[in-house]
């Protein structure tokens, strides 16, 4: 029979990367392991691994339950240590990610007043997980997905937030800052700069630029908003954002917005979480709030 314990090992096995370490890993004894996975194997009648030398690669079988095991495993996980915080009193752990950069500062107005309305409720921000939340949220490694990119699917289910334009922001003294909106080909010549993402993950590359077959003289990468804008405030380069974060910097440096094309480009955040948390309170607690804090 298929048990848990099966799941773990072939899992710490693809890990850890040998039987020894996966063992050691488990706190048990590689005999203990191998016998464990030999006797699965004789009673689901097929081999889970072979042995290429000192590599070990896993069957079809065992590739199969490998997949379960990275599916089924977190889930457990999870369960249990919402449970453990229950029994210690505890509420639970709110676990958030997000596939926007510029929303790490709109989620900090957010944080504060949830942590005093859910006093029994630690959050965590997950930043490994930036434009790879979806996978994220099935993998149970978090709750909620900030993303202006939602996924339609009946397992995970997206709150619209609020409304933004995503503008272009150039220095007061250049010459685009005087136009109220900028057209494709006059950033031909243009160094724009962008957070450190995939051209076609960008508006400006995939609303804007691409679709009249434009490119920018130089794309570069910062990782930080205040970098980027003290650069473009500099005239190092022209960079895409947010309507509503450049006017929170525009009282501090000399930045203007200008309007990309005679339309703009409107977007919107969502909030994202598994539909089977719909009703944790305190999930549904930070989205309730997170859309009272609107731009």
């Amino acid at each position: 029979m298929l048990e848990r314990s099966h799941l773990t090992i072939l899992r710490a096995i693809e890990q850890q990367g040998s039987l020894t370490a996966a063992a050691n890993s488990l706190y048990l004894t590689q005999p203990a392991l191998s016998h464990s996975i030999k006797k699965l194997e004789q009673q689901l009648g097929t081999p889970l691994w072979q042995k290429e030398g000192r590599q070990l690669r896993l069957t079809q079988a065992g590739n199969y339950l490998l997949k379960l095991a990275e599916r089924i495993l977190p889930q457990l996980e999870q369960a249990e240590e919402v449970v453990r915080q229950i029994a210690r009193g505890q509420k639970g752990n709110l676990r958030i990610s997000m596939e926007c950069h510029p929303c790490y500062q709109w989620l900090l107005k957010v944080v504060h007043p949830y942590l005093k309305a859910w006093p029994e409720v630690d959050v965590d921000v997950k930043q490994r997980f930036q434009f790879g939340g979806i996978g994220a949220l099935f993998a149970y490694e978090i709750d909620i997905l900030v993303t202006p990119d939602p996924l339609l699917s009946p397992e995970l289910r997206f709150d619209p937030v609020f409304d933004y334009e995503q503008v272009l922001v150039v220095a007061n003294d250049h010459p685009l800052a005087q136009q109220s909106q900028v057209e494709p080909e006059q950033l031909l010549q243009e160094v724009v700069i962008t957070y450190p993402v995939e051209p076609e993950r960008l508006d400006i590359f995939s609303h804007f630029l691409h679709p009249a077959n434009c490119s920018p003289r130089k794309h570069k990468t910062i990782e930080t908003t205040d970098i980027m804008l003290q650069m473009v405030a500099a005239g190092r380069g022209v960079a895409a954002l947010p309507g509503w974060l450049v006017e929170e910097y525009q009282s501090r440096m000399p930045i203007t917005a200008v309007r990309l094309g005679d339309k703009g480009i409107q977007k919107q955040i969502f909030l994202g979480q598994r539909a089977s948390d719909l009703e944790t309170d305190y999930v549904s607690g930070f989205i309730e709030l997170a859309r009272s804090h609107v731009l």
